[in-house]
This record gives structure tokens, C-alpha cells and sequence, in this order.
């Protein structure tokens, strides 16, 4: 091998790994740029989610104008994304609650106690309860379908 062709096959090796260096650095610029805006979008809507979870007013029913025995189905959406959607049954025995059962969930969070919550409306005889440690917007869509449940028991 002449000096010359030892010098062409170093230059033609060092374009390669150029090359290969501007494909890394296109690649790197993508995924950051891409991670981003997605991780930008998914921020957007977990924060309207929590605006709007954060938001619920749970003061549209009077425990002291439960009139209707019986057991009432209470369905709450899960906000705009439906991220804490869930269903319950309330019972209710001459006007006071006696009881919620969780009858369906699409909330995700496997570690929340549902059943605390529900027993601290039992014993308040109210949705002004508080809500369970770390999972507040969660404990407040559970109570929303409780309000939900109830609304048809003052009617």
C-alpha cells in the first residue's frame, strides 16, 4: 500500500465517522426536540385536569333534605380527560347515609382508600370531609360522584 492510498482510506474513514456523527447528533436533536413538545402537551392537559378536579364545588346537596329511602347510583365523568371516572352506590335510611360502595372505577391509582373516604361522609352525614393524604384530587372526584348519587335522594 503506497503512502497515498494510506492517506485516501484514512480521510475516506474519518467521513465516515463524521457521517456517522451528524446522523447521532440529527437523531438526538429529534428525540429531544420530539420529547418536548409531547412531554409539553401531556403537562398541558394534566394541569386542566387538575384545575378542573381541584375546582369541584361539592356543595350542591343539603344532608338535612335527604327525603327519598333507597339506593342511589352516582356516576362521575372523571373530568375532561376521564382520568378519575368512577360510579357508586349510596344508601340512604330515613335520610341519613348509611352507606357507599365503589361500583366502578377507571382511576388508575390502585393505593387510594376509597372505603375511608366513604366512611367520613357516613360520619359527617356530608361531602365537607377531608380528603385522603396525597390523593386529594382523586378523593374529590370520588366525592363528586357521591354529590351525584345524592342529588336524587333531595328531590
Amino acid at each position: 500500500m503506497t503512502a497515498k492510498e494510506n492517506v485516501a482510506g484514512k480521510q475516506k474513514g474519518r467521513s465516515k465517522v463524521k457521517g456517522c456523527a451528524i446522523v447521532l447528533l440529527i437523531i438526538f436533536v429529534i428525540v429531544v426536540v420530539g420529547g418536548g413538545i409531547f412531554g409539553g402537551i401531556w403537562w398541558s392537559r394534566l394541569s386542566k385536569e387538575h384545575r378542573e378536579a381541584a375546582s369541584l364545588p361539592l356543595d350542591a346537596v343539603d344532608f338535612d333534605k335527604l327525603k327519598d329511602d333507597g339506593v342511589f347510583h352516582g356516576v362521575y365523568e372523571g373530568g375532561m380527560y376521564g382520568w378519575r371516572a368512577n360510579e357508586c352506590d349510596v344508601t340512604v335510611k330515613n335520610g341519613q347515609v348509611t352507606g357507599v360502595q365503589l361500583a366502578g372505577s377507571k382511576d388508575p391509582g390502585g393505593s387510594f382508600d376509597y372505603r375511608m373516604l366513604y366512611d367520613r361522609v357516613i360520619a359527617a352525614q356530608s361531602l365537607q370531609v377531608d380528603t385522603i393524604s396525597s390523593a386529594t384530587l382523586t378523593s374529590k372526584a370520588y366525592l363528586q360522584c357521591v354529590e351525584n348519587a345524592l342529588l336524587q335522594a333531595q328531590q
